[in-house]
């Protein structure tokens, strides 16, 4: 595995430096030249691989199925073409039962030049997430990218088994712009960068429940917190059971922290000391001062 940045790779880059050494094989690679169909109509370029790699490897000799979206082309944004590739994926993944399944989202959410087959795509992309876990087959969402995963991929994010992310990577169903042009600048300041990793960064994401993992922004970090949650997973037996605990979990958190219009906020009631010093600690320093916060759920 490769300890170069996550964040500043490519999407074959975070492949290649996750699985083992020469163990991908793409799947409807650029070669095949299946692009999107709608592009062209509104004059915007078109790529190959229509912004997703997808395939099958290996992580330390473990089979898996692998996805990582391309953040550069169109914001990693879903289309027809590439949701039916990440669908196609993970109903691929329950006919030949890999170890698990690995999502390395860079998405704003959905490629807004083809929004219906776009929103279409996300629904078939959380069904196959849903069916893929149904059938004992863990999804693993890995974010440390420069477009995070937000709307309609920010809702995949968390339909999946467990999310592991960097400081670097964000995580939310709107975007802080959005926000901010439909509720004002009074309740969400989108030029506040600071502010924005305090609602959307993994840090709090971490610190809230939402990321089982925080890593350092390097590929084999990735790769090994992945390898970590196939080791000892199993999925729920009861799926009605865990989705019941899920939403006591969120139920717990939203009365703790409902009031709360800052990350800050929600450090200082986890009882964390210092809170405002966590955004400049390194990961390790993070984890450790994170450690005995007090949540909500417990």
């Amino acid at each position: 595995m490769s300890s170069h940045s996550f964040y500043e790779a490519d999407a074959r880059e975070r492949v290649a430096g996750l699985l083992d050494a020469g163990s991908f094989s793409e799947f409807v690679g650029p070669a095949r030249r299946i692009i999107s169909p709608h592009l062209a109509q509104l004059d915007q370029p078109g790529a190959f691989d229509d912004g997703i790699v997808v395939g099958a490897g290996s992580l330390s000799g473990r089979p898996v199925l692998i996805a990582a979206q391309q953040g550069q082309f169109m914001g990693g944004g879903v289309g027809e073409v590439h949701g039916a590739k990440l669908t196609g994926l993970l109903e691929r993944a329950v006919a030949v039962r890999p170890d698990a399944v690995l999502l390395l989202l860079d998405s704003g959410g959905v490629r807004l030049h083809e929004a219906n087959a776009g929103l279409v795509a996300i629904s078939e992309i959380m069904r196959a997430v849903l069916a893929t876990r149904a059938a004992g087959i863990p999804v693993f969402a890995l974010i440390g990218s420069g477009n995070g995963a937000f709307g309609g991929m920010g809702i995949v994010a968390r339909c999946c088994t467990a999310v592991v992310m960097s400081e670097e990577g964000r995580l939310s169903l709107s975007g802080p712009e959005v926000i901010e042009t439909v509720r004002g600048v009074e309740e969400f300041d989108s030029r506040d960068r600071a502010l924005v990793w305090r609602v959307t960064g993994g840090k709090h994401r971490y610190l809230i429940g939402d990321a089982v993992q925080l890593v350092p922004d390097r590929i084999d970090a990735f790769g090994q917190a992945a390898r970590s949650l196939i080791d000892p997973h199993t999925e729920a037996d009861d799926p009605l059971q865990a989705l019941e605990q899920a939403h006591t979990r969120l139920d717990a958190r939203i009365n703790a922290y409902g009031g709360c219009r800052d990350g800050l906020e929600v450090w200082r009631l986890q009882g964390i000391v210092d809170a405002d010093q966590l955004p400049l600690l390194e990961t390790a320093d993070f984890l450790e001062a994170a450690r005995n916060r007090s949540l909500p759920w417990n």
